[in-house]
């Protein structure tokens, strides 16, 4: 799954950048990112292949910059509807205007281009303030017209444009310093070599197989990125917290969850997590003897936690990376593509163009030609810095869709590619409805809609179809393999996209401070993911701040939400498409009444509560994680025996136990640093150090020995005197001499 996403959708603050690419998700689910405008918005978009979308829906605060309300409101339908097409009208241009801007930063970070997007945030918000204060003039309780009414519900939200000028001027560039220090980050080696994140860092953690190597890119990530957005992060919390009051919401986080019009939400949340955990924990217990066989005892405890670096990414949250040292059965025929599209001469666009091949063979719309005019698809040459992470950008006429994404020739990318041409199909079906509706039915159905289809594209059918694979497969062996493999991305993923939010909810509702950022941190990565720091972490690193999602300000839990929905989503449209046989094997490829149900949920866009969207895809209006177990029934029965076989104990009892790199002074491999008691020190620095130890330690010796010699002298000495009263004298002179 990829890792990382976009940034605010529609009325939400910036862009909403979809994600990862799907959050990095695997291809990075959360890698992708969908970027969407939304009203009251004010700073950069960007989601990664893991989307991003900041869009806050309902709600009638107080903005510091509202104008004075006519004491009577306007309950006139004739007049609502006169206002909602001049907002939509004017919306269409300042939103355009502003995704030029954002997306002249993204692809060329620039001082230049971070002023001109500055300004442009501000356009936006002033937008934003004055038609959201218009908005709130009408009382739209006995409104005839629904449609009208959650529009302008929609509307009176003014988001982050709430905030006082000079306090949203702060906002905007407190959230810009976070993203521009993310995205321009890199690691160096001692012989002037710097690594930046992609693609250098991410393949790095992706093939070695080195402890230390991994350490070392995995801390010195954490400490030129991580440390750096610290500083910014308490005012960017003070000032989304007011902003988010504002807006008549108890705090950001509250704001985050009205998104989804889900009273019960985090309880439902709750439900659906605690439905797969068996999976995660099967998967967990049978991985970590697998890194146990091969970093040994020292590194990996067969009852504790896993060390983060180890699984393969940046941030722990996919693992397919290390399939090759969990893969069940070896011996069985291989289904990683990569070799193949490398060996025909696959390109980024071809990978591209084999995605929207998927979509149009399902009877839904080709990108226009502007797509692949004005998209990154690939990393510039040109000494560009951009931002990498995946992203797929509505530019609001109806006609302008890209793609943003530094692509690599392999299977992992062919996937995140669908995912973040899937964004571009819901931007394409619901780009005739009014702006304000213009964003998916709640946020994990954008992310889900093209994972939907790379469930279908992974299949070794498929894969054999387009001349990936030399067979299509089908033994007992190899669909495991198969299972397995999904798994270390789908399954891995779901408690890091869980845990997230639940860790920026709770920094938003102040019941984690400043002081306790990154205890806490670890304290949900041990809780739900049995992972622990392969290093000791203090109060002064901030390793939430090393994944884009964070400083980027891009909500998490849509890709939670993603990945339960997608497996509902991929139920539904296999029969739909008359498959028959287990779920694992369906591809949904040219069943036009598969994409009929997809493109009648996604031209409702935003317009209808999520629920009904759902009804018109799945038949049924509530989120389920049945789907999803019944996909992985064959490799959890597997998991089940393998696991009992070797006594295996589920979770992680021994939650206390730490690798030995967390303890000793581990070198740094390549860049000229070790681990020094506690210090990151240049080697030189750490040499001087020991040398003034040993400096110290001889010094401390030769005065111990002196002051012992003299101690024995004078006690001679006194003994040799003739007694002259109490025995305590001898030892008053001691105490004078």
């Amino acid at each position: 799954m990829g890792q990382g996403r976009a940034a605010p959708g529609l009325p939400s603050l910036l862009f909403l950048m979809l994600c990862c690419g799907y959050p990095l998700l695997v291809p990075s689910q959360e890698a992708t990112s969908q970027v969407t405008i939304n009203q009251g918005t004010t700073s950069q978009a960007t989601i990664s292949s893991q989307t991003t979308t900041h869009q806050t829906t309902t709600s009638q605060g107080t903005a510091s910059r509202q104008t004075t309300q006519s004491p009577k409101l306007v309950s006139d339908e004739a007049e609502a509807s006169k206002f909602v097409e001049e907002y939509d009208r004017r919306s269409q241009v300042v939103w355009n205007e502003y995704a030029e801007a954002n997306w002249n930063y993204n692809v060329n970070i620039t001082t230049e281009a971070s002023k001109i997007l500055l300004q442009q945030n501000i356009q936006m918000a002033n937008h934003t303030v004055k038609y959201g204060t218009w908005a709130r003039q009408f009382d739209v309780t006995n409104f005839q017209n629904t449609t009208m009414k959650r529009m302008i519900k929609k509307i009176q939200d003014l988001e982050r444009a709430a905030l006082p000028v000079k306090e949203l001027q702060e906002y905007n560039k407190i959230l810009l310093d976070m993203e521009t220090t993310y995205s321009v980050a890199s690691v160096c080696l001692a012989n002037g070599t710097c690594l930046q994140l992609e693609p250098d860092l991410t393949n790095l953690m992706a093939t070695s197989r080195k402890y230390e190597e991994l350490l070392w890119a995995w801390q010195g990530w954490r400490d030129n990125v991580g440390r750096s957005i610290l500083p910014f992060f308490p005012k960017y919390v003070e000032l989304f917290n007011k902003a988010a009051r504002l807006n008549g919401y108890v705090d950001a986080g509250d704001s985050w969850r009205s998104m989804y019009e889900m009273p019960s939400l985090e309880q439902d949340l709750e439900q659906l997590y605690q439905e797969l955990q068996p999976l995660y924990l099967n998967l967990h217990a049978y991985v970590r003897r697998a890194l146990h066989r091969h970093y040994g005892p020292q590194h990996v405890n067969l009852e504790g936690p896993i060390p983060a670096h180890l699984l393969g990414n940046m941030w722990a949250q996919t693992w397919s990376n290390i399939y090759d040292l969990v893969v069940p059965f070896p011996s069985a025929p291989k289904m990683d593509a990569t070799e193949a599209m490398i060996k025909q001469g696959w390109t980024p666009r071809r990978m591209f163009e084999e995605a929207d091949n998927f979509f149009t063979s399902l009877g839904l719309l080709p990108v226009p030609p502007e797509f692949w005019n004005k998209s990154m698809l690939e990393k510039p040459t040109d000494g560009r810095e951009v931002v990498c992470h995946a992203s797929a950008w509505d530019f609001y006429n109806g006609k302008d869709f890209r793609i943003k994404q530094c692509t690599a020739v392999n299977m992992e990318d062919l996937v995140v590619a669908h995912h973040e041409i899937g964004h571009i199909q819901y931007f394409m079906q619901y780009k005739d409805l009014p702006v304000t509706f213009r964003e998916g039915a709640n946020p994990g159905f954008h992310e889900a809609i093209g994972d939907v289809l790379a469930l279908s594209v992974s299949t070794p059918k498929h894969l054999y179809n387009i001349n990936l694979l030399s067979s299509e497969g089908g033994g007992y062996e190899q669909d495991i393999n198969f299972l397995m493999k999904m798994a270390l991305d789908k399954i891995a993923f779901i408690p890091f996209s869980y845990l997230v939010d639940q860790w920026r909810w709770r920094v938003f509702d102040k019941s984690i401070t400043k002081e306790n950022y990154n205890q806490e941190w670890w304290s949900l990565r041990l809780k739900y993911q049995g992972l622990c720091p392969p290093v000791a972490r203090s109060q002064g690193d901030f390793d939430p701040g090393a994944k884009f999602h964070i400083p980027s300000s891009v909500p998490y839990i849509r890709y939670f939400v993603s990945f339960v929905i997608q497996f509902q989503f991929h139920e539904a449209l296999c029969q739909a498409a008359g498959h028959k046989g287990p779920l694992h094997k369906c591809d949904i490829y040219q069943s036009k009444e598969a994409g009929k149900r997809l493109a009648d949920a996604m031209k409702l866009g935003f317009s209808k509560p999520w629920p009904e969207a759902m009804k018109l895809i799945t038949g049924q209006p509530n989120m389920s994680a049945s789907a999803m177990m019944n996909y992985f029934k064959p490799l959890l029965d597997w998991l089940l025996t393998e696991n009992g076989r070797h006594g295996e104990k589920l979770g992680w009892p021994q939650y206390n136990w730490t690798p030995n790199s967390a303890r000793s002074e581990a070198s740094f491999l390549g860049t000229g640093r070790v681990n020094f008691l506690g210090l990151n020190l240049e080697e030189q620095q750490a040499r001087v150090g020991q040398w003034m130890l040993l400096f110290l330690g001889v010094a401390l010796l030769v005065a111990t020995l002196g002051l012992t010699q003299r101690l024995f002298s004078i006690r001679q000495y006194s003994l040799r005197q003739p007694h002259r009263g109490p025995q305590f004298c001898s030892e008053v002179e001691l105490r004078r001499s």
